[in-house]
């Protein structure tokens, strides 16, 4: 059993790596809160607990810049004097970014705080990975922090027009692919002063741009489902609808009649994926599930229903009254655990969507309560 610990848990990409964390084996989590900078008892056990610490603590933008270079390189002295109060060796693993090569006060932070921690690993004959982060994006960043993704992601969901300042090349990586490539230095104790994280792709900010607002097309205006074909269009498919406020759905579908019947159109998509249905006897819940990467589509097509949604490592609970008299859908986002509940007092069809088909191999599917 590993113990792990988080500094920076609480933010963007260490709430991702813990929740991604919890779900391997052998793997016993350590809590970390903000404040335990400021208390030594707390940062003192926090320490001692941990055969490897992850740390993300830091600011990225403050308007003082001295503040934020003071912070940064005092988050690391304070790890570093624990560590040595204490005579613990744990595998550190510090994140930095491509901003080390600028001549700017964050990289600078970045870069001396690595380098802080590499002379302690010498000095103590530990081990130390110094990860040079590309651009990171994925749900539940920052706007205006965090991803130039997130940015344009919330502007366009909220009805506002995003604007370009620079249309730089950007190297990026989706977060899932960041967490396996720590976990992976985690497990496989690779020690490296300056470890270079592979990019997975490479855009110019416009064509970034382009994608997003065809998202918003084809998605939020047209109810269509993107061409999910291609890796990177999913990660950003994924990371843009985490945007999409919870009172867009459910969606109702438009219903066609005639003195035959009715016809809906349930999934307009521009990718394959899988169709499947279900019938729920009244009063029974199915699912109390996650997934981290797929996209699902619950059309509730005859009787009636309650979806629950709740993100991971949160407790609130978002509940979707859906009704076969008025037939719709709710997609669920990435990282939310859901279920589907029969309320009425007859037999519940529900037909589901899924951008992959279904691999025992590798299911993605994780089970949690929602409660």
């Amino acid at each position: 059993m590993i113990n792990i610990g988080i500094t920076g848990q609480a933010g963007f990409i260490g709430t991702h790596l813990y929740n991604f964390l919890g779900l391997q084996q052998g793997i016993t989590r350590i809590p970390f809160r903000d404040e335990y900078f400021e208390n030594s008892d707390h940062l003192e056990k926090f320490v001692a607990q941990c055969d490897v610490i992850v740390h993300l603590a830091a600011l990225n933008r403050h308007s003082e810049p001295d503040l934020l270079y003071r912070t940064n390189i005092e988050l690391v002295q304070k790890l570093i004097t624990t560590m040595e109060k204490l005579n613990v060796r744990p595998h550190v693993l510090m994140s930095s970014s491509t901003q080390e090569e600028r001549d700017n006060v964050y990289g600078r932070s970045k870069k001396e705080g690595r380098e802080l921690f590499v002379n302690w690993s010498e000095r103590n004959h530990t081990g130390f990975t110094g990860l040079i982060i590309p651009n990171v994006y994925g749900p539940f960043g920052r706007p205006f922090y965090n991803s130039v993704v997130s940015t344009f992601s919330y502007q366009l969901t909220h009805n506002e027009t995003p604007k370009i300042e620079t249309d730089a090349e950007l190297n990026l990586i989706y977060i899932d692919q960041l967490l396996k490539e720590i976990y992976r230095v985690i497990d496989q104790k690779i020690y490296q002063p300056v470890y270079p994280v592979p990019y997975q792709d490479s855009a110019r900010v416009t064509d970034i741009l382009a994608i997003l607002t065809r998202f918003k097309t084809d998605y939020l205006e047209n109810k269509i489902l993107p061409d999910l074909s291609s890796r990177f269009e999913t990660s950003l498919f994924n990371t843009f609808r985490n945007y999409i406020e919870p009172d867009f759905y459910p969606v109702k579908y438009t219903e066609h009649q005639d003195e035959r019947g009715s016809f809906v159109e349930v999934v307009k998509t521009g990718s394959g994926g899988q169709f499947s249905f279900s019938t729920t006897k009244p009063g029974i819940t199915r699912g109390n599930h996650f997934h981290t990467r797929k996209v699902e589509r619950f059309s509730v097509i005859k009787g009636e229903a309650v979806i629950r949604l709740r993100r991971i490592g949160t407790a609130e609970i978002i509940e979707y009254h859906l009704s076969g008299n008025e037939p719709s859908f709710v997609d669920i986002p990435v990282w939310h655990t859901h279920n589907i509940t029969n309320v009425g007092e007859s037999e519940l069809l529900t037909l589901f969507w899924i951008n992959e088909f279904f691999d025992p191999n590798d299911p993605d599917t994780f089970y949690e309560i929602v409660e």
